[in-house]
């Protein structure tokens, strides 16, 4: 795929412009979004990445975007993914929801700067050192297993990092409006504001370890990992507010994304082995016996499991739902519990 430096300079300028339009167009004055801004917005952030991906079939071979088309099912999959845990996080702080938008975007503008950093590197390692999918495959089968069993009941607010932050700078119990620090008695302190976008911040540091090496064992281009990645995170603000209720309902995510990873990690290592070049294992020769899964069955397989895990979810908890109370109380009496 031929990308040239004018193409990557547009790129990150036009993605750089949209978050900036988000911002004074959204996110600067405080308020909630609608459910009906909130879906326009949606539709029109996945509308643009399908047809950047048509776009990228057309202009490059539909190789490449089969490529882009699973990297970005495999990324909007782990986003949503966090977006579950930035819900824990908002309610641990009591985030008021007006300006839930605010930390969500500074939120996901540190995201896509982490992962553009772990792209570049990926990138560099990718074209230097064969053996380095091996290591991605290894770590994606360690994440997959960590993630089957991931029940993201534990709060972020009060994990062992937060209580470090805490410990070590002046915090306001307060909110003071959106703003981050606020001076009391002639001292500064921090708000629990900017105690949220730190938190945020370091869980997007921990998901960049989970998306990137994913995504690289679905393409090699990194342009296609930025872009992705770019589209994934775009839309991600107006996603939370639109489905935050179902969120609670995808109780199957987890797992559905662990197979996912799993079989990228599978993925990785059999292209590892295939193009072999480690002294110590087959003295340095590539195994082609082992199978090179092809762009149109990892496109298949990822779009059949999140539909598996999406309707399995809501199933499960429509089953749930209708049970009766087993308590012996009612609807109304628990409500107000």
């Amino acid at each position: 795929m031929d990308v040239t430096p004018l193409i990557w300079v547009i790129t990150i300028a036009v993605t750089i412009a949209f978050f900036v339009y988000e911002f004074f167009a959204h996110v600067r004055t405080p308020h909630e979004p609608t459910i009906g801004e909130s879906a326009r917005w949606s539709i029109f952030y996945i509308s643009l990445a399908l047809l950047f991906g048509v776009g990228i079939g057309m202009v490059s071979g539909w190789t490449y975007g089969g490529e882009y088309f699973a990297g970005y099912l495999t990324e909007k999959a782990l986003s949503i993914d966090n977006l579950f845990v930035f819900l824990i996080v908002m309610t641990g702080f009591a985030v008021p929801k007006i300006y839930q938008q605010k930390v969500l975007m500074i939120g996901i503008v540190i995201a896509l700067i982490l992962r553009g950093i772990f792209i570049a590197v990926g990138a560099t390692l990718i074209e230097n050192f064969s053996w380095i999918f091996y290591v991605f495959g290894a770590l994606l089968l360690f994440l997959a297993y960590r993630q089957a069993f991931s029940n993201h009941e534990s709060n972020p607010a009060n994990g062992r990092f937060m209580t470090f932050v805490r410990r070590h700078l002046p915090v306001s119990e307060e909110y003071n409006n959106d703003r981050l620090t606020v001076v009391k008695n002639g001292k500064r302190f921090v708000t629990p504001m900017l105690l949220t976008i730190i938190a945020i911040g370091f869980i997007d540091l921990v998901f960049a370890v989970d998306s990137i090496p994913a995504i690289y064992g679905l393409t090699d281009q990194a342009y296609i990992v930025f872009t992705a990645n770019a589209f994934a995170l775009m839309g991600l603000r107006q996603l939370y507010f639109l489905i935050g209720g179902l969120l609670e309902r995808l109780v199957y995510l987890a797992q559905g994304l662990a197979v996912i990873l799993a079989f990228i990690g599978v993925k990785l290592v059999l292209h590892a082995l295939h193009v072999n070049e480690v002294p110590f294992i087959n003295n340095g020769e590539p195994m082609l016996w082992a199978p090179e899964i092809p762009i149109w069955f990892s496109l298949l397989f990822i779009t059949a499991t999140i539909a598996v895990a999406t309707v399995a979810s809501l199933l499960k908890t429509r089953k749930t739902a209708s049970l009766p109370p087993t308590t012996g109380t009612t609807p109304i009496d628990k409500e107000h519990s």
